[in-house]
């Protein structure tokens, strides 16, 4: 991970702009019965996001088929920029997000496809980067048959809050 240049009292969106990377103005909106967070005490659960540009526009098809490893590690850094706007829509800000805690990244992947951490490292990287020491995490990463929309890549996540 590359741990830019992180001063302790920068706020997120500074060190998100450090890194140059834009939140897009609203978070994806859920494609079924659920809410995109649910806090608990001091934890956010972040339900599953994925690859959607800012316009709306899907990243789809099965990696190792379709979409190389590359191209979806892209996209799993992309999901986790999505899971940072729909954290900060939800607190209104993302200052009281102190790190995070898990990290769930699904695959649509080729029934041979191997590389699902790799592919997962793009949002995990981006996260320590963004969070320094408190934004590494506990993980899985695995394959699936399918995601909804054929997207490459769902990801859901656990943050600590700030008491």
């Amino acid at each position: 991970m590359s741990q830019p240049d992180l001063k302790p009292r920068d706020t997120v969106l500074a060190r998100l702009a450090r890194l140059g990377i834009k939140l897009p103005p609203a978070a994806p909106e859920p494609i079924g019965a659920f809410c995109n967070v649910r806090r608990t005490g001091r934890l956010a659960f972040v339900s599953g996001q994925g690859p959607v540009e800012a316009d709306g526009t899907l990243l789809c098809g099965k990696v190792g088929r379709d979409v190389t490893a590359e191209e979806a590690r892209d996209h799993a850094r992309l999901v986790a920029v999505n899971i940072l706007a729909t954290l900060r829509d939800h607190l209104d800000g993302l200052d009281s997000v102190s790190g995070v805690v898990k990290l769930l990244g699904l695959v649509n992947a080729a029934s041979d496809f191997e590389r699902h951490p790799f592919v997962i490292d793009g949002a995990s990287t981006l996260l320590a980067d963004v969070f320094g020491p408190e934004g590494v995490h506990a993980r899985s990463a695995f394959g699936v048959a399918s995601l909804p929309n054929n997207i490459t890549v769902e990801i859901e996540a656990v943050f600590e809050l700030r008491g």
